[in-house]
């Protein structure tokens, strides 16, 4: 049997100092880290169907601190499909259409203003109580009311009709409310407060069997499971940082495990390199407004507010070269959060061009010091960019985005900062995010300006995230 060694590169793609690929710690959805689990450790069951228990290693930061609450980031985000732990009205399949789950039916009035879903009779949780209409109305407006991880904004209210029928009463037409049932674990009402995440009680394919904070934690097949039974009984996560990862593959002790993109060139035995396409991108925002204060934060930035330089940056940037030097080859370039989605717009990509770059730069007023840094009015031509503390990818890719702006003429620091402060920060200071999403509202959720939503970092208004192909008009 061949072992999968998964150098957390699962194919990135760049772009404007932009990478994807597959996770490697989220930044507010640590949930959606081990939502893929079952499908890469699937991979390994599916080669060897007798192997009915797997352990994979995750990145330390896929752990999720609130615990298993779809609330707070498992089984409530973009980036999640199946929680493991609870069940979603509806799912998506693997070629990205809507499937039915906990639904047997949904329907939407000509208004677009409510949604209508019809539930199983069938299932129950894993203390015996049946799950009904009323647990998947309180889910949802526990949701909206505290969820400090997905919008849901476009929900007035949830209301259980009967036992088996859900209404969703909108506050404004929401075209892919399918999707959003897909990405919500449905938690008891009877058995939901403030320590659920600890001790999760749900109606999916597996049971929270253990959790050692910190360590692992260990999920069993539900043997009441309404669905289709699992190929794997028993599935075992190990949190680990990159090299205890790579470690522990070496030593044999893990059947699936994730590590960084650096070591994807080394030889395993009993192991084989996994890489799989994703929409999971790796970049950074260039915040576009000028410098100003509120609540204590900082938002805007002198020298990239200026529209020039940020297109100077976007074909300045030589994608290719961090997917060769940084990902060992694994990777496609990239230019926006949705490459390859039916949303994707080609007219952003854009052609490397650091000729171009440096004139757009000269043209604006942007002129070379004697040390070779440019500047503007006063203005000097530099600043602070900022990776998650512990990942390598991201610190690589800040380093080489850094080496191939000072061939521009902009001068980078690079700084790890850990996610208490790179929110606040990155509202001012370019961050290296990680980010991708099989649905229009990613695209939506960063860019829009409009409701009181907003997910923390700079994804709103002017202090937005630069994508290549964005016009600043």
């Amino acid at each position: 049997m061949k072992k999968k060694l998964i150098a957390a590169l699962c194919t990135l793609a760049v772009s404007v100092g932009l990478l994807s690929g597959c996770s490697q710690g989220a930044e507010s959805d640590a949930g959606r880290e081990t939502s893929a689990q079952e499908e890469t450790a699937g991979g390994a069951a599916e080669e060897n169907t007798q192997k009915e228990e797997v352990v994979v290693t995750m990145p330390a930061t896929s752990e999720p601190e609130s615990g298993f609450d779809p609330a707070f980031g498992w089984g409530a985000g973009e980036h999640v499909h199946e929680p493991l732990i609870q069940s979603t009205l509806t799912v998506t399949t693997q070629d990205l259409q809507m499937d039915k789950d906990l639904a047997t039916d949904y329907s939407v009035s000509e208004d677009g203003m409510t949604w209508t879903v019809t539930i199983r009779d069938d299932v129950k949780f894993t203390d015996g109580e049946p799950l009904t209409a009323r647990d998947a109305a309180f889910t949802y407006n526990n949701c909206k009311e505290k969820s400090s991880v997905n919008d849901f904004t476009m929900l007035e209210e949830a209301v259980a009709v009967d036992d088996t029928t859900v209404e969703f009463h909108m506050t404004r037409p929401y075209s892919i409310w399918p999707y959003t049932m897909a990405i919500v674990g449905i938690v008891p009402e009877h058995a939901y407060d403030e320590n659920y995440g600890q001790n999760p009680i749900g109606s999916g394919r597996y049971i929270m069997k253990q959790w050692d904070k910190g360590q692992q934690v260990i999920f069993e097949e539900n043997p009441d499971y309404y669905g289709e039974e699992p190929k794997i009984k028993k599935l075992t996560v190990l949190f680990m940082e990159e090299d205890a990862a790579l470690a522990a593959a070496m030593a044999g002790e893990v059947d699936v495990a994730h590590t960084a993109a650096s070591y994807s060139d080394q030889s395993v035995e009993g192991y084989e390199l996994f890489s799989v396409q994703t929409v999971d991108n790796r970049g950074f925002n260039l915040p576009c407004s000028t410098p100003q204060e509120k609540d204590g934060v900082t938002y805007g930035n002198e020298f990239t507010s200026d529209v020039n330089v940020r297109r100077a940056i976007n074909i300045g940037i030589d994608r290719q070269e961090m997917i060769d030097n940084v990902l060992n080859g694994y990777g496609t370039a990239a230019y926006s959060v949705c490459d390859k989605m039916p949303w994707y717009n080609p007219e952003s990509e854009v052609e490397y061009d650091p000729e171009e770059a440096k004139k757009i730069l000269e043209d604006a007023g942007w002129k070379k010091g004697t040390d070779g840094i440019r500047k503007k009015d006063g203005v000097r031509a530099e600043f602070t960019l900022m990776f998650s503390n512990g990942d390598s990818v991201r610190q690589a890719l800040a380093e080489d985005t850094a080496n191939q702006l000072r061939e521009l003429g902009i001068e980078v620091t690079t700084e790890g900062a850990g996610w208490d402060v790179a929110y606040d920060r990155a509202e001012s200071e370019p961050l290296m995010w990680g980010w991708g999403a099989h649905t229009p509202m990613e695209l939506y959720n960063i860019y829009h300006t409009l409701g009181d939503f907003r997910d923390p970092g700079p994804f709103s208004g002017c202090s937005g995230r630069y994508e290549p192909g964005e016009t600043d008009r």
